[in-house]
């Protein structure tokens, strides 16, 4: 072992792939893919048997998982909202836009293997354009660099790799490695997809995958935990993405921030485990830190039909810790009727913007939103079951026979390689391109912004209508123009058929070829395959046992790799006369701060990738995008460019922002390019938690006005001083020296959710740095 690992050792941090030896007893592997490594519920039984003797009152099922994973459950501070947990999760998995800054970074902090099992999953870089096989020829040889930079990586750090055209993670990690009670993080918001099967998976940063990946324990704040109580029983059209619909129009983008939704009562069992994992996943859109489901029947049954029963029958043994306690108390209790619940559709710009199907037409044009459909698009990781796949081909084939196909463009992702190739055996893909759709590659594709599409111009004011999760103004096709709207994807389904926003399928009649007039019936589909799933193609690559030997190449010449460079150290000062780099008016996503789309090429790609920093945000001064004032030239011009002029002359800077900046993804680079770029602190009125979290990984100041309405004492001509930094402590605010043109001077108060571990983050540069110095300090 390195001198780093052996103090890591010493400190706490746990040895490299130990789960073998601390479950002999269950001696049933966490995947078929690792045979050797166990799950390991009689460590999460001890641990919440330590904890439950110490709160000495019934635990929800969140806490009985998030509580089993701590790293010392008889010290650890609990309390939900307010302390920092220290935990162990069980396993990391990264999808290739994400994975690229995060083995970058494994890479420099010098450790040679990967302390738990890990992922990497070829998802987000495979552009929609002409159809599944020749989509993904085009990716593999555009992405060759990429590619094979992640696979020598993986073969030489231990982790597992993925390759193009397997599929997309989350589906990837429902098939095969979730399971009830395991703690898994990964670098992609929607992770929570994972609790469909009743784990506690959650979205992260990069940095704090290296974390897991190193053997350090890793830091969350104890989640708060909101109950959505299900009765009654789904039925007809509505589906499980109405639950989710209609939790996010009550909640907000906002609503689930620092909390666990947990779904219970009656009306689980009424939903598959992938319609569950539907639920968790859209979880994302209303903050929530993750989403989970307890442990039923069709959970067993899913893992049953995936190859997994020898894991249901050990769930089984434990199903007491994978259930909620009777009696537990929630911090918010929400109720909702399966019964009496509709089908909704959400949207445009927003997913929370929640509508009744019955509605959606009046309001469109009373709104003057259009309503003819241009395109419907059904899959993603949020709806690319094969349950999903066929309801909409019991649309699909009750449209066929009465002559009709789809009046919108259509198309079709299927969620994995196995999804693929089972809806082709069984007939459903053959319904599916009949009604007129196009198959896509098994990946994210339009869903993120990988859509090279053609039927109309950028400016345009037109309507989508997706079986997605996000539909933010431009995320699928870089049009702002574009009304995106989120559903089922059987609602989907028939509303390309019809092609407007004013069809109702549960009252509307359509016309058939023979002139006579029908109603589509509510679609019904079996929720897994009656034969096993078939495979398709075998897209895994195993890392070796030895992987010291391989070469991982990074050509200084590259333009979609670069090696990372230390961030400078906090030089002891306060931060003063800080230029306002932009204060930004309104929603600020993690698409604003980082755009997608053709972007994502240089995601292995510091420098190249920061030149679209908040390209995307609009500029309170001027009501425009991606043009701010230089204060020294006074000059307008880019963001990107500005922040280099700053950097160029050795002048700090920060952003002011609005609510809930950095809502959205989990995307790093978000946090990477304005720390690169010589920003060094971002003020708003709250944060999205995510990106929080991953400032501070990178060493900067994320501050909340202790005012919410001083974000109107400060004008993008101020200059701004944090002082107190030689004081900063966890809980003691920080003040704000606001330096107006005219020479007149205001103090506000700041806010933060540093703990003591994170300010030294902070003092170190960042996260990674304070990682190498306990590195250098143990040689």
């Amino acid at each position: 072992y390195s001198p780093f690992f052996q103090h890591a050792l010493n400190s706490g941090v746990r040895r490299y792939h130990v789960a073998p030896v601390l479950c002999q007893r269950a001696k049933v592997a966490m995947s078929h893919f690792e045979p050797n490594e166990y799950i390991n519920y009689e460590k999460l039984e001890k641990n919440i048997s330590i904890v439950r003797k110490r709160l000495d009152r019934p635990l929800t099922l969140s806490e009985k998982i998030v509580y089993g994973h701590l790293d010392d459950p008889a010290k650890q501070e609990i309390e939900r909202g307010k302390t920092y947990l220290r935990l162990r999760p069980d396993r990391v998995a990264m999808q290739d836009a994400t994975a690229q800054m995060a083995m970058l970074q494994f890479i420099s902090s010098g450790l040679p293997k990967v302390a738990v099992p890990s992922t990497i999953h070829c998802d987000h870089l495979i552009e929609a354009q002409a159809g599944g096989e020749k989509d993904l020829q085009r990716a593999k040889e555009i992405n060759q660099e990429v590619y094979n930079f992640l696979s020598t990586a993986g073969a030489k750090y231990g982790v597992g790799f993925w390759k193009p055209g397997s599929g997309i993670i989350h589906q990837i990690i429902l098939e095969n490695y979730s399971y009830p009670g395991v703690m898994l993080i990964g670098t992609d918001s929607h992770t929570p997809n994972g609790g469909g099967l009743g784990g506690i998976c959650i979205g992260v940063g990069g940095a704090d995958a290296v974390d897991v990946m190193a053997g350090i324990p890793w830091e969350l704040k104890c989640p708060k935990v909101i109950g959505v109580k299900l009765t009654g029983k789904l039925s007809g059209w509505t589906s499980p993405k109405d639950v989710i619909l209609k939790v996010a129009g009550i909640l907000t983008v906002k609503g689930g921030t620092g909390a666990i939704i947990e779904y219970h009562g009656p009306g689980v069992d009424s939903i598959s485990c992938t319609g569950m994992a539907t639920i968790c996943n859209m979880g994302a859109e209303i903050g929530a830190t993750t989403s989970i489901f307890p442990y039923n029947e069709r959970m067993k049954k899913y893992l049953g039909k995936t190859g997994r029963a020898d894991i249901a029958k050990l769930a089984d043994e434990f199903k007491q810790h994978l259930v909620p306690d009777s009696g537990c108390h929630y911090d918010q209790v929400i109720e909702i009727n399966l019964s009496e619940l509709k089908p909704h559709i959400n949207g445009p710009f927003t997913p929370d913007l929640a509508h009744p199907v019955s509605d959606i037409g009046a309001v469109a044009e009373k709104e003057g939103w259009p309503v003819d459909i241009r395109v419907g698009l059904i899959g993603s990781c949020t709806n690319s079951s094969y349950e999903d796949m066929g309801r909409s081909a019991a649309v699909a084939k009750q449209a066929l026979a009465h002559g009709l196909k789809c009046k919108s463009k259509f198309t079709i992702t299927p969620g994995s390689e196995q999804i693929r190739a089972t809806i082709e055996r069984d007939g459903y893909a053959k319904i599916l391109r009949e009604v007129g759709g196009l198959v896509l590659a098994n990946a994210c594709g339009p869903c993120i912004g990988q859509w090279d599409r053609k039927d109309i111009k950028k400016g345009e004011k037109n309507t989508i209508v997706t079986s997605y999760n996000r539909n933010f103004t431009g995320r699928n096709d870089a049009n702002p123009e574009t009304h995106a709207f989120v559903t089922s994807p059987e609602i989907v389904t028939a509303l390309s058929i019809a092609g407007t926003l004013k069809f109702n399928p549960e009252t509307d009649y359509l016309t058939g070829a023979d002139g006579k007039k029908f109603k589509l019936e509510a679609p019904d589909a079996d929720e897994l395959p009656k034969l096993e799933f078939d495979p398709g193609q075998d897209t895994y690559q195993y890392p070796p046992k030895d992987g010291s030997g391989q070469r991982v190449d990074v050509s200084p010449t590259s333009q979609r790799l670069q090696l990372l460079e230390p961030f400078d150290k906090w030089d002891g000062k306060d931060l003063e006369d800080m230029l306002i780099l932009i204060k930004v008016k309104g929603k600020c996503t993690t698409d604003h701060i980082s755009a997608a789309g053709p972007w994502l090429k240089f995601r292995g790609h510091l420098d190249n990738i920061s030149n679209n920093l908040l390209i995307g945000a609009i500029n309170i001064e001027n009501g425009k995008a991606n043009s701010v004032r230089n204060a020294l030239t006074q000059e307008f011009g880019p963001v990107p460019d500005t922040a280099r002029y700053y950097k160029k002359m050795g002048i700090k800077w920060a952003v002011v922002g609005d609510e809930n900046y950095g809502e959205g993804s989990s995307r790093e680079h978000a946090a990477l390019e304005p720390r690169h770029l010589g920003g060094r602190v971002i003020i708003t009125k709250s944060f999205a938690r995510i990106h929080e979290t991953n400032l501070k990984k990178q060493g900067l100041l994320p501050l909340t006005f202790a005012d919410p309405a001083d974000y109107n004492k400060i004008h993008p001509v101020d200059k701004l001083s944090i002082v107190g930094l030689k004081d900063f402590a966890p809980g003691k605010p920080l003040k704000c020296i606001i330096k107006h043109p005219n020479g007149s001077q205001e103090t506000i108060m700041l806010n933060h959710t540093f703990n003591e571990s994170q300010i030294e983050w902070f003092q170190a540069g960042s996260a990674l740095n304070r990682m190498k110095e306990l590195q250098q300090k143990s040689s």
